[in-house]
């Protein structure tokens, strides 16, 4: 008897439970109410174990079975919408304010492009620069390759070469990463790839070559996304070689873990460039569209890395 006394004192929790679900139902609930919620949820679970136990009567019985069956249900879809809401925070609001305030993808980024740059200029303007700096041969190929319009290439080839170009890329960003752990070789690594790049870039694009117009009208949209891919891999190296040092005094191992989890985000949007930067590269770049088309989506792209980089990575003053 005291239980059903007990159970009927409990009567008005149910009856908020009821009205929660509504408001949960249509979706007008903060992380305040959804505890609240949660709470009368496990209380009525509990409710209806005594209701069952003491064989109460079978219309409270009923209505418990059923006010549990439909906060379940309303309760875990709410947690679903509550974990995309945390997703979206995470890839809008904390992965670009971590990029953005890491030295070390600051370092990666300004070495990367400063040398690709500069190595671009010197191609450009001295031919032999190119030669010297690219592995032997390599001009050669590009010249080959780049000799015949981008429409004589076969359509069907398109997924073959998507898988083609995102091993190729994310084996370059994954030997930055990977080295970028004893520091030397990591920058040793990101230099030399920004160097050839550069130099394959300007060499292509001095008047005397004729394949370069070919070249550019195949690597000018899916650039932006490739290259800022390759500084991030190497930002992220950087990050875990100076961990490996900087222990702040934990143990290396402790210390490599705790980078590690910290690099993940940068190699994450690293791995999503190569990614979006092959299926450009294989299904976009080699239509045969106006040159200005295909410069639209590189500064499409440009603007993109810009506004997630840095419009959504500068810190706010919190007020």
């Amino acid at each position: 008897m005291k239980v059903a006394v007990l159970l009927e004192q409990r009567r008005q929790n149910w009856l908020e439970l009821d009205r929660l679900c509504d408001q949960v139902r249509r979706r007008k609930h903060e992380a305040e109410l959804v505890v609240r919620f949660a709470s009368l949820y496990r209380a009525a679970c509990a409710d209806l174990a005594l209701a069952d136990a003491y064989q109460l009567p079978p219309g409270t019985v009923q209505y418990l079975h059923q006010l549990v069956g439909r906060a379940h249900n309303q309760l875990y879809r709410s947690r679903r919408r509550l974990d995309l809401a945390r997703l979206g925070r995470t890839l809008l609001v904390d992965v670009p304010r971590r990029i953005f305030r890491d030295r070390c993808v600051q370092i990666a980024l300004l070495l990367f492009w400063a040398t690709f740059l500069g190595s671009a200029a010197m191609a450009y303007f001295d031919a032999d620069w190119g030669l010297q700096v690219v592995p032997p041969g390599m001009i050669e190929m590009l010249e080959d390759s780049f000799d015949e319009p981008l429409s004589m290439r076969d359509p069907q080839a398109n997924f073959a070469m998507a898988g083609f170009y995102i091993q190729h890329n994310t084996t370059i960003g994954l030997r930055c990463f990977a080295s970028g752990i004893l520091i030397v070789p990591g920058l040793y690594e990101t230099l030399y790839n920004a160097l050839v790049l550069g130099a394959c870039f300007g060499y292509m694009a001095r008047p005397g070559v004729a394949a370069g117009g070919n070249f550019y009208e195949f690597v000018t949209a899916h650039g932006p996304f490739e290259l800022t891919a390759i500084a991030l891999a190497a930002g992220a190296g950087l990050r875990l070689g100076l961990g490996w040092i900087n222990t702040g005094g934990l143990t290396r191992a402790a210390s490599l873990r705790k980078t590690a989890t910290d690099t993940v985000p940068l190699m994450g949007v690293s791995g999503a460039l190569f990614f979006l930067a092959a299926l450009i590269e294989a299904f976009f770049s080699p239509l045969p569209l106006p040159y200005s088309i295909k410069a639209g989506v590189a500064v499409v792209t440009g603007v993109i890395l810009f506004l997630y980089i840095v419009v959504l990575g500068f810190p706010r003053r919190v007020r």
